[in-house]
Parts: structure tokens; C-alpha cells; sequence
């Protein structure tokens, strides 16, 4: 088996406390691994430290103790090989739909002279190309978050880091997302890894889905789906796996200390 794509060993967190009080430990002694192309959730309670692991992925923040490589080399910045959607969207307001793809391309060193074919066909990909001249104010939330990634299609990146990206949308909306996301990583094959809190999503959409304690956050369940798609989120199999997660979850809440 070749090597993964991302590894991380021995990742440890913390954040200052209030004025001159203790730091807080956020996370601690993460080790964790993802092949190419997998489709991994991390999924525990608010608070427990996996939107932080996830900005340790992309770039955005550095971990104080332990590595995070992705292919072999240590990450020490944002880059256009980690395409990152968030749950407030993140778009530019003042620009239209085809034009938030558009820069997106040409921040990332994308574009060329195939660029705009390749623009029509990931808004069609998404829905979106009766939209194209609309602007973010004018969509829906699942359209908004649609749009969030194509602009990840537009520049190619080989991995998607995607936090709690349905957690905004109404269930109907967030089941067709789900479903159209699925789709997606069928087709293309990226990496996506996935942070959530809901065991459902996590099961229903993930190869693998790790579960994290309350904070300080600590792997206590790396646990393979190996589950048919489309998933059955009635099946007898489905719901054993929920058990399954729910039966570690539920003695490492009751082991949060109270607050101070």
C-alpha cells in the first residue's frame, strides 16, 4: 500500500486561557491518516477540537506540538491543494455566480484558455448555470454552499476539507446536498475530509468516520463504513454502526469535567 496522503502524529493544541488564567488543551496526541482519494468524516461534540484539527489541515493555524504532512511534506500555510468549504459559505457578495468561480481560478494560478468551458461545466455540474449572473443575496443556502464548491472544482484541488458545511440547511436541503456530494466524490474520486457532528451524516456519507471525546479532543474510534451505496439510513446494518459510534460517544460525555 503506497503511503497517505495526509498523516498526522502526535498532534497536540492549546489556546490561551482567560487573561493570566491556564491554557486550554484543544487537542491532544491526534494520529491519524488518510488515504488518497478516501472519503473521511471526523464527527464528535461541539467543542471537542475537529474544526480546529481541520484548520491545522488546511493552513490556517499551527499545531504546538506533533506533524501534519500532507504527501511526505510538513504544512506550514494554506494552498490550493486543500480546497476548504465552510458553513457560512465564504463567498465574495460583491461578485455573481459565474464571477465567484472565475477569481477563484485565477487566485489559485488556474486559468487558462480552457478556463471558461470549464466553468460552464461545473455550474451546470452544480445547478447553478441559469444563476450564473445572479449574485450570493439572490441564492438559497443550498445553493450558496453549491456554489461554495464548485468554486473547489474550479481549481482542481486534490483534496476538499469541508467543515460542518450542511449544518446551516434545512433537513430536506441538507439531504440533497448530502446526496449530490456523494455523487460527486463517486465521480471524481477526490479526498474529502469532513467534519461534522451528526452520527446520521458521518455514516451516510463517509468511508470512515473517526469519533472524537469532548475536549481535549482525543481519537477514541477510527471505524471503517462498510456499508452499500445508496445508503439506507433505515437498514438493520446502518443502525448497528450508529450503535456502535453512540456507545463510545455517550461515556465520554459524562466524563466532561463541569466548567470552572
Amino acid at each position: 500500500m503506497s503511503d497517505p496522503m495526509l498523516n498526522i502524529t502526535g498532534l497536540s493544541k492549546t489556546f490561551p486561557g482567560r487573561k493570566i488564567g491556564p491554557v486550554i488543551q484543544v487537542l491532544d496526541n491526534i494520529n491519524l491518516t488518510q488515504n488518497e482519494g478516501e472519503f473521511l468524516a471526523i464527527m464528535g461534540p461541539s467543542g471537542c477540537g475537529k474544526s480546529t484539527l481541520l484548520n491545522i489541515v488546511a493552513g490556517f493555524d499551527q499545531a504546538d506540538s506533533g506533524l501534519c504532512q500532507m504527501h511526505g511534506k510538513t504544512i506550514e500555510g494554506a494552498g490550493p491543494d486543500r480546497g476548504v468549504v465552510f458553513q457560512e459559505y465564504a463567498l465574495f457578495p460583491w461578485m455573481t455566480v459565474e464571477r465567484n468561480v472565475e477569481f477563484a481560478m485565477q487566485a489559485a494560478g488556474k486559468w487558462n484558455a480552457s478556463a471558461p468551458a470549464r466553468i460552464d461545466a461545473i455550474l451546470s455540474r452544480i445547478g447553478l448555470d441559469a444563476f450564473r449572473d445572479a449574485f450570493p443575496k439572490h441564492l438559497s443556502g443550498g445553493m450558496r454552499q453549491r456554489l461554495a464548491i464548485g468554486r473547489i472544482l474550479a481549481i482542481d484541488s486534490p483534496m476538499m476539507l469541508m467543515d460542518e458545511p450542511f449544518g446551516a440547511l434545512d433537513a430536506i436541503t441538507r439531504g440533497l446536498l448530502q446526496a449530490d456530494l456523494v455523487a460527486l466524490w463517486q465521480e471524481t474520486r477526490k479526498s474529502i475530509l469532513f467534519i461534522t457532528h451528526s452520527v446520521d451524516e458521518a455514516l451516510f456519507l463517509a468511508e470512515r468516520v473517526v469519533v472524537m471525546t469532548p475536549r481535549p479532543g482525543r481519537i477514541v474510534l477510527d471505524l471503517k463504513i462498510d456499508l452499500p451505496r445508496p445508503r439506507d439510513i433505515t437498514s438493520p446494518a446502518f443502525n448497528q454502526a450508529k450503535r456502535e459510534i453512540i456507545d463510545v460517544i455517550t461515556p465520554a460525555l459524562r466524563l466532561v469535567e463541569p466548567s470552572a
